[in-house]
C-alpha cells in the first residue's frame, strides 16, 4: 500500500510539473522565443502601440506621465541606496553613469527653476541629492568594491557630442537662449547616460538583482517620458511640434533622444523580465 501511495505521489508531482510547464504564460513565452526576429519586432511594436492607446484613454492629464517617469527614476535610486547601505558593496554599478546622471539632473534643475519651479523641480532635486549620495558612497565609503576596470566607457564620447548637438539644436524660448542650450544638453545627455552602465554589465556578463532592478526602473521611466511626447503630438495633430523650437529641428531631435534611450533599454528589459520568469536572481547578459 505504501508503495502505491508513493507511486501515485510521484505521478501527481509529474502531472503538476507538466501543468506548471504548460501554464499560459509559459506557453506564450516559449512560443515567442521560437519566433523569428521580424515576428518578435512586430509583436513588440503592436504591444507598445496598444499600451499607448490604453494610456491615452485611461489618463486624462498626460503631464502625469512625466511625473511618473521622474518618480520611477527616483524609485530606482532608492533601490541603489538600499543596496549600498545593506549589502555594503557597489559591485556591478557604473560610477560614470551615476556621474552623468548627476550632471544632467543638475542642469535640468537650473532650467526647471528658471522656467517652471513645480513638482518636476521637487522630484529632480530629490533624485539629484540621492544620486550625489550614491556617488559619494561609491567614491569614498565603498571604493574597494568598485570594479573600475569594467567601467571603461569613455564619457567624453558622450559629453562632447551632446554639448555640440545642444549648441546646434535647441529650443528658443522667451527666456535667455542659453537656457535653451542647457535644456537641450540635459535632454541629449539623459538619453545616453545609461550607456556606461550597460557597457559595464556587458563586460561583467552577469548582473546582480539590485543593479538589474535599477536599470529596469530607468527603462520604465523612459517609456513614460516617451509616451508623453508621442501622445502630445497625436492629440495636437502635430501642432505640438511648433510649440517648442519654432520651426527648427529641436523637437524631432528631442523626441528622437527619448526614443533612442527607450530602445537602448528595451533589450535589457526583455532579458530582465525573462530572468524574473525563470526565477533567476542573477541576470546573464547575452554576448
Amino acid at each position: 500500500m505504501s508503495v502505491s501511495v508513493s507511486v501515485v505521489g510521484e505521478d501527481q508531482k509529474k502531472e503538476m510539473g507538466v501543468r506548471r510547464g504548460r501554464s499560459p504564460v509559459g506557453v506564450m513565452y516559449g512560443w515567442l522565443g521560437r519566433q523569428p526576429m521580424k515576428v518578435k519586432s512586430f509583436l513588440v511594436v503592436t504591444f507598445v502601440v496598444l499600451t499607448l492607446v490604453a494610456m491615452k484613454l485611461l489618463v486624462k492629464n498626460h503631464d502625469y506621465f512625466f511625473v511618473a517617469s521622474e518618480a520611477v527614476h527616483a524609485a530606482g535610486i532608492i533601490v541603489l541606496i538600499y543596496k549600498l547601505t545593506t549589502k555594503k558593496t557597489c559591485s556591478g554599478l557604473s560610477l560614470k553613469t551615476q556621474e552623468l546622471t548627476a550632471v544632467f539632473l543638475a542642469v535640468r534643475l537650473v532650467c526647471s527653476t528658471i522656467m517652471e519651479s513645480d513638482i518636476h523641480t521637487v522630484l529632480d532635486f530629490a533624485t539629484f541629492v540621492s544620486t550625489a549620495w550614491v556617488i559619494y558612497t561609491m567614491r569614498f565609503k565603498l571604493k574597494s568594491t568598485y570594479i573600475k576596470e569594467l567601467d571603461n566607457f569613455n564619457i567624453y564620447y558622450i559629453v562632447v557630442p551632446c554639448s555640440i548637438l545642444a549648441f546646434l539644436i535647441h529650443p528658443y524660448t522667451r527666456y535667455i537662449s542659453f537656457s535653451g542650450i542647457l535644456w537641450a544638453f540635459c535632454v541629449y545627455l539623459e538619453s545616453v547616460s545609461v550607456l556606461p552602465q550597460l557597457r559595464m554589465m556587458q563586460n561583467a556578463k552577469m548582473i546582480e538583482q539590485f543593479t538589474s532592478h535599477y536599470v529596469f526602473a530607468l527603462g520604465i521611466a523612459r517609456f513614460f517620458s516617451c509616451a508623453h511626447w508621442i501622445i502630445q503630438v497625436y492629440e495636437t495633430g502635430g501642432a505640438y511640434l511648433k510649440l517648442i523650437g519654432h520651426g527648427y529641428f529641436w523637437f524631432p531631435a528631442a523626441l528622437l533622444s527619448e526614443i533612442v534611450q527607450t530602445f537602448i533599454l528595451a533589450d535589457f528589459c526583455y532579458y530582465y523580465i525573462k530572468s524574473l520568469k525563470d526565477g533567476q536572481l542573477i541576470m546573464r547578459m547575452p554576448v
